[in-house]
């Protein structure tokens, strides 16, 4: 699997927002603008995170709730 990192990749979001729930609701210090290892993007097969995102844009379109939870349910793990 393709290592997706790249320098000077934005810190991905919802790991950005662990990191500050972590540190009391605040952006820690030392967490800047580039990614880290607690905020860079997890490694996952490109293919399933289209996949899943895919079959959730899918499931909206038929207006079916279940399915789209379903379906976001098979995403990689955040």
């Amino acid at each position: 699997m393709p290592d997706r990192k790249q320098d000077g990749q934005q810190p991905e979001a919802l790991r950005s927002l662990k990191s500050a729930a972590k540190a009391g609701s605040q952006k820690p210090q030392d967490q800047g603008l580039e990614a880290q290892g607690d905020t860079a993007p997890i490694a996952a097969p490109l293919e399933q995170e289209q996949d899943a995102a895919a079959k959730v844009l899918q499931e909206g379109v038929k207006k079916n709730p279940e399915g789209m939870e379903k379906a976001a349910r098979k995403a990689p793990e955040r």
